[in-house]
């Protein structure tokens, strides 16, 4: 069964670990993260961009096919169905069609249409057992079209949109969507650091997790971040084995054409990189406390 991540969160703030929304593109996608998220007792997140939900015929589909995952491969640990970067309407309809999470990214908008927005989707989340996670200052690169040039959040208006109710806050500090340029400046820790003064329990989220190195992953933690976005890295991974597949004529041979086979190696490679990133972010063993 789905349930909000705002507990999740919440331990995870207090126990100065993170847990990782990992973005989902497909059936493949889903169950790996969620068979690994059960092998290693740590809760996860799955995230659904508004392009991934029309990618995958709709948000009632997506619902309809973590749900019964969930119940097929017996899921124990804490899973949330999370829109990614969500539009007024996307939210809305993930709301209508059984998320369990959503984001509304009112970054775009003035603050004070930012604050009456995100005040309305609050309400309805809180109606429903929901959380909902609010954005100050956009977030780098490029997702669905959208492109960010990596701005820092102004920390007070960070303490306006926190105090409107939300579970969770998302604040630019420099990240990135996609892979880091060559001259990326890094995380700003000065901006993490005030937003987190001001904004005392809530969990911060973290964007653009492909490609931070480890040690600034860490220290970003330790200054409140309880959420990590992950997306890039997995298409990557999974990418980088099916050319490896192919390029080696596995397909080629016997029945190796099969969807079945030919993306079992991606498959691998996704579990392979999540496991990775419940290490990092420190999240092994959580859904057990």
């Amino acid at each position: 069964m789905l349930v909000s991540a705002k507990e999740m969160l919440q331990k995870a703030k207090a126990g100065h670990y993170a847990v990782a929304q990992i973005n989902i593109n497909n059936l493949e996608w889903t169950k790996a993260v969620l068979l690994t998220a059960e092998e290693l007792r740590s809760p996860v997140i799955l995230g659904v961009s508004e392009g991934a939900g029309k990618y995958m015929c709709g948000y009632k589909t997506i619902v309809g096919m973590v749900n019964g995952m969930l119940e097929e491969l017996k899921i124990t640990v804490p899973v949330a169905l999370h829109l990614d970067h969500g539009s007024y309407e996307g939210a809305k309809a993930c709301i209508a069609a059984g998320f369990s999470s959503i984001m509304f990214d009112g970054s775009h908008f003035s603050i004070e249409e930012n604050i009456e927005k995100t005040k309305e989707l609050v309400a309805i989340c809180n109606e429903k057992g929901m959380s909902i996670e609010a954005e100050v200052g956009a977030i780098g690169g490029e997702e669905d079209g959208v492109i960010g040039t990596g701005e820092c959040a102004d920390p007070d208006e960070c303490k306006m949109i926190a105090d409107l109710g939300v579970s969770m806050l998302a604040a630019g500090i420099g990240n990135i969507h996609g892979k880091y340029p060559a001259n990326w400046a890094g995380l700003s820790f000065e901006t993490l650091d005030a937003i987190q003064q001001l904004t005392g329990d809530m969990p911060l989220v973290l964007h653009g997790g492909t490609g931070i190195p480890t040690e600034m992953i860490q220290k970003a933690i330790s200054l409140g971040v309880a959420k990590i976005n992950v997306n890039t890295e997995c298409q990557l991974a999974f990418a980088a084995a099916t050319r490896e597949y192919i390029e080696a004529g596995k397909d080629q041979q016997g029945k190796g054409y099969d969807p079945r086979k030919l993306l079992a190696p991606g498959f691998e490679a996704i579990k392979a990189t999540v496991k990775e990133k419940f290490e990092i972010f420190g999240s092994i063993g959580k859904a057990d406390c």
